[in-house]
């Protein structure tokens, strides 16, 4: 028999976790000797060891794919080409744009790539493995299916297994189904990899390992990598398809136009000006491309994560920085974020039959050494200075659910068992005190009941952990849990900005209500919803999300599915989480924001991670992207006016078959001065506008009547240059002046109202033209030519009818804009109005819920006192 393979069938536990029963090979001989080297080595081979699949962070490869091989950087690298080998180098300096926006965007994403991966996966990656008859200390890697296991407190189970022995086992699963509270683990039960020993030890055999654990199976989607949602992305997006789509017939267009300007095909071609009609070509085709808005975008961005940096903010994508002033949804674990983890006192409430010596004892179970989370608690309210000697003390165990201590001092003499109210009360005698217990329980209190014996237990009765005989119950202790000290002011700032809050925790239900009422979240009479009740249906999912705030028993997967339904109703959702169990819902988010200390699945799907796990960094995150937001549709008005307006030369000058108005190096110039140089610094700017959606409709609304400004001005001066026989350089030089003074204009109407800085910036920008045109390199470099007599008064009159025409249009989108603002700032309004039912008191800490908990923790014990 020792010989034979059984199987040994395993059900599933209170997490919810189910573990194969074929996987589970046991041996009788191997619960004392464990496996064999022989059979290490076989279980190896047949099933593979313990190393978990990396979802840490994106590769290096898909970040260069990301940042690097795009449609619009293959569109500069061909005009690129073209001119290098053409030999005009002095035309292809727009390549630097291209170079240095994908430089940003490495960079930026290979540092939250390095902060990922030097985030400790485990705290504890070795196991105490039996083989051979000897315990070894190997690393969690080394693990094999079959291998028998020790836990202790304080370990982290290194892979899924199930429980052989184990005498007061307890596991903290929260990183993995959500349950704060420590569960507690006999035979047959499953352990789950990444779960904390709490108290205990046991034995257990490993039916998971690798990929195939419960962790790994979980987060398996975490692999699938995605995009933020985005909707300046988005809107950039459909600019490149748009000229994408154009770019071609658009150059067959122009090619064929400069071919026939410079004396047709063969001409052209026998004469070599088709060099410089290729030249004509490639500035309509980059002048297409809004080059410096991807770059400016990603300046943009790259600054607000360096400050989020600076504040453990880590930014895993660049557009995930506009992410939070967008949402409209928050939904958060309990734990972790409005919460710090951990049990606090609340308060004690005396029963009818009072025992003198109980605020002694209560110091002494406070000061013990080896008290566990809820009795530490204690030693706060009861001083050290109360507490007395232990004569004799059975420790707490989970499966007994009480302790108890052996008084002989003559002040509180007798033994006093502390421990779960429905296993030490009786029904019999403390049923006023039971009543009081459902009542606080409802309010969402941990409650211990502290009981009175006469009877001093002695050695043999200690040992045999015999329960005291003759107990009544003398005072009800409350605990609640530790409230994070920015938590409401968090809340707060949320609920005046518009948002909507959700708490989606697997806890308790009624735990879960009592936090979000202390932290103004909830209305003080307002109770939790238990998530075992909600509907499958995804519409009346949202029916429910709609109405309740706070969700306690929530699944992983239904998590993901609130998610889901949240963003079916329109919502821009943000989730919030640390554990394995999050990652779904992380995932499926507008926006995930995981916590540094959680898991490092957590952290790999997620796009914010706040490395020091304080919730309060939030509300900078929003500063921050509203800043982004906003900066970058002012830029986008700018270049996008460029593009428009240089599709239109393209086509209309293709079509007439006249010469190409500028040159590359022209336009280039032109560009830094108008756009590139003060866009940087409008990228940058403070810039607190609340998010207003609908940017990309609103830039183009900008930017087509002006770029139909801009053309009618350049058509007007070269119609007049060929009509009075100036050449071609002469067009050019008019053509370019005529841009400078309208493309400056336009800044102007983008950096309205002028500050300080916009007038330096908008003053130095006139200062650098000029100084380009009296510099004798600067005008050769741009090869320009004094124009005629005709063409200054063309480019007077021009200059004029574009700047009264561009004014018109610029107050007209003002008013719209602000108008629009307007309208969004009202929805805010009512949105807050309608969340907004805290009671008066409240927001500066003075309200029932802060009263009662004072009266909770000082009243009831100064009555009794």
């Amino acid at each position: 028999m020792a010989n034979q393979t059984t199987t040994k069938k395993v059900t599933a536990d209170e997490s919810g976790a189910v573990i194969d029963p074929t996987n589970v090979r046991v041996r009788p001989k191997d619960t004392e000797t464990g496996m064999t080297s022989a059979e290490v080595e076989q279980s190896r081979q047949e099933f593979g060891d313990n190393k978990l699949p990396s979802t840490t962070s994106r590769s290096m490869w898909a970040i260069l794919r990301a940042n690097v091989f795009t449609l619009f950087n293959l569109i500069v690298l061909a005009c690129f080409t073209l001119l290098a080998v053409l030999g005009r180098w002095q035309d292809a300096i727009f390549g630097f744009a291209a170079i240095a926006n994908s430089v940003i965007g490495v960079w930026q994403e290979y540092s939250a790539k390095r902060q990922l991966d030097n985030l400790r996966v485990l705290h504890a990656p070795h196991a105490h493995v039996l083989r051979d008859g000897e315990v070894f200390d190997l690393d969690r890697e080394d693990l094999v299916l079959g291998d028998i296991i020790q836990v202790r407190a304080g370990d982290q189970v290194p892979a899924d297994a199930v429980v052989l022995s184990a005498s007061g086992l307890q596991v903290d699963e929260s990183l993995l189904t959500g349950e704060e509270d420590a569960v507690d683990k006999h035979n047959d039960l499953a352990l789950l990899s990444g779960s904390i020993v709490v108290a205990g030890y046991g034995t257990a055999v490993v039916t998971g390992v690798g990929a195939e654990s419960f962790a790994a199976k979980l987060t398996a989607e975490a692999k699938r990598f995605s995009l933020v949602n985005s909707e300046i992305r988005d809107g950039l997006n459909r600019v490149l398809r748009l000229v994408a789509i154009l770019l071609a017939p658009v150059m067959l267009i122009v090619i064929n136009g400069q071919m026939q300007a410079f004396g047709g095909w063969q001409y052209a071609i026998d004469s070599g000006q088709w060099v410089d009609a290729a030249v004509g070509a490639v500035a309509a085709a980059i002048a297409m491309v809004p080059l410096g808005l991807l770059l400016m975008t990603s300046v943009a961005f790259a600054a607000g994560a360096v400050k989020l940096g600076r504040r453990q903010v880590l930014v895993q994508e660049l557009h995930a920085v506009e992410g939070l002033a967008r949402v409209d949804m928050l939904c958060f674990d309990k734990t972790g974020t409005l919460t710090e983890g951990g049990m606090a006192y609340w308060g004690t409430h005396e029963g009818p039959k009072p025992q003198p010596g109980w605020e002694n004892v209560l110091a002494t179970i406070g000061a013990d050494k080896n008290a566990n989370d809820s009795a530490a608690c204690l030693a706060e309210p009861y001083g050290a200075e109360l507490a007395l000697p232990v004569a004799r003390e059975i420790q707490f165990s989970s499966q007994r659910k009480w302790s108890a201590v052996v008084i002989e001092d003559e002040r509180a003499r007798g033994t006093w068992q502390l421990g779960a109210p429905d296993i030490v009360l009786s029904p019999e005698c403390d049923q006023e005190l039971l009543d009081e217990v459902a009542e606080l329980s409802n309010m969402g209190r941990r409650v211990l009941a502290l009981c009175y014996s006469p009877e001093l237990l002695d050695e043999e009765q200690v040992a045999a952990e015999t329960a005291p005989q003759n107990c009544h119950g003398v005072v009800l202790v409350s605990l609640r849990e530790r409230i994070r000290p920015d938590a409401a002011d968090t809340v707060r700032y949320f609920r005046e900005e518009g948002v909507d809050l959700r708490v989606i925790s697997g806890d308790d239900p009624r735990t879960v209500a009592a936090v979000a009422r202390e932290v103004g979240l909830i209305e003080p009479d307002a109770a939790g919803f238990d998530a075992r009740k909600l509907p499958t249906d995804i519409d009346e999912m949202g029916e429910v999300l709609e109405r309740e705030r706070v969700f306690g028993r929530v699944t992983p997967t239904q998590k993901r599915d609130m998610v889901l339904a949240l963003r079916e109703r329109g919502h821009v959702v943000a989730m919030t989480g640390d554990g394995v169990n999050d990652v779904l819902a992380l995932k499926d988010a507008d926006l995930g924001i995981a916590m540094g200390h959680g898991s490092a699945a957590a952290r790999a799907v997620s796009r914010l991670t706040l490395l020091n796990n304080q919730f309060e960094a939030l509300p900078k995150v929003v500063v921050e992207g509203r800043q982004a937001i906003a900066n970058v549709e002012r830029v986008s008005m700018l270049y996008l006016s460029k593009t428009a307006y240089a599709v239109m030369f393209a086509v209309l000058f293709g079509l007439i078959l006249w010469p190409y108005p500028f040159l590359p190096r022209q336009l280039s110039i032109l560009d830094g001065v108008t756009i590139g140089w003060p866009a940087f610094v409008l990228a940058l700017l403070p810039n607190s506008r609340r998010y207003v959606s609908g940017f990309f409709r609103r830039a183009l609304q900008f930017a087509l009547p002006a770029g139909a400004v801009v053309l009618l001005g350049v058509f007007t001066i070269t119609a007049v240059g060929r009509f009075t026989d100036a050449s071609v350089p002469q067009q050019q030089t008019t053509a370019s002046l005529f841009l400078a003074v309208a493309g400056l204009w336009i800044l102007s109407l983008v950096c309205r109202p002028f500050k300080p800085l916009l007038a330096a910036v908008f003053a130095g920008c006139i200062a650098v033209f000029l100084l380009v045109l009296a510099i004798p390199f600067g005008r050769w470099f741009l090869q320009l030519e004094w124009p005629t007599n005709e063409l200054w008064i063309a480019l007077a009159i021009t200059c004029l009818a574009a700047i009264a025409l561009l004014e018109l249009h610029g107050r007209w989108r003002a008013g719209a804009l602000g108008a629009e603002v307007e309208a969004s700032l009202q929805r805010i309004h009512d949105r807050r109005e309608r969340l907004s039912r805290l009671i008066p008191g409240q927001r500066h800490g003075d309200g029932p819920v802060q009263r009662r908990q004072r009266h909770g923790r000082h009243a009831d014990t100064q009555r009794h006192r």
